[in-house]
């Protein structure tokens, strides 16, 4: 069962094969409360271009929509699952309002100062190389632009970092601290309990 467990929860971060797909649907559910709790803290704008990276089964993309009249989102995953599910579930708006592309957060395939809002919701723990990802998110947001992490395990904790391989677990300090080091300014952290936290930044 340890083994198993290991395995089933190791597909947060690279969904592959059957036991991807039923963990896409899973986190597609169960990450909802926090996404909707961290999104009420973005001032949000009409006609926003947005990248929610490590965007799993699409439906944060579907929120970033609705939270911006007219607005066009994108998502980005390494996981070829994760791409397919998240291009199914917008299906609507696919190629329109919502663009889906595979890759990973350390060389994001899009133009420098294109996007007013870049969100990553459960994902941060396992990016390589963060202050690298953090300066390719700058690089990619506009002058003022947000970012915003979402994150359910805030606290170090050693349960999850045995049973997630590949999984390095910040508490929000630590992300602030990241944030302003990458040189985002009016960083804010959130906090609700037990669990949820959310941390955004602004590009100068």
């Amino acid at each position: 069962m340890g083994n198993f467990l290991k395995t089933f929860f190791t597909n947060c971060a690279h969904p592959q094969g059957r036991m991807g797909r039923v963990m896409l649907g899973f986190m597609n559910c169960c990450h909802a409360p926090l996404t909707n709790w961290g999104l009420d803290h973005v001032n949000f704008h009409d006609g926003w271009t947005m990248l929610d990276i490590g965007c799993g089964g699409g439906a944060t993309l579907k929120r970033l929509l609705k939270h911006s009249k007219g607005g066009t989102a994108y998502g980005i995953d390494i996981s070829e699952e994760s791409v397919a599910k998240a291009r199914k579930v917008n299906s609507a708006m696919l190629d329109k309002r919502v663009f889906v592309s595979q890759g990973s957060a350390k060389n994001l395939p899009y133009d420098d100062v294109k996007f007013d809002l870049v969100t990553a919701v459960e994902t941060i723990y396992f990016w390589p190389d963060l202050p690298g990802c953090l300066k390719e998110v700058s690089r990619v947001l506009k002058p003022g632009g947000q970012f915003a992490i979402m994150v359910e395990v805030p606290d170090t904790d050693s349960v999850w970092t045995n049973l997630v391989e590949g999984m390095t677990v910040y508490t929000p300090e630590e992300l602030k601290n990241q944030l302003s080091t990458a040189g985002f300014t009016s960083i804010q952290v959130f906090r609700k309990k037990p669990s949820y936290a959310a941390i955004l930044g602004i590009k100068n």
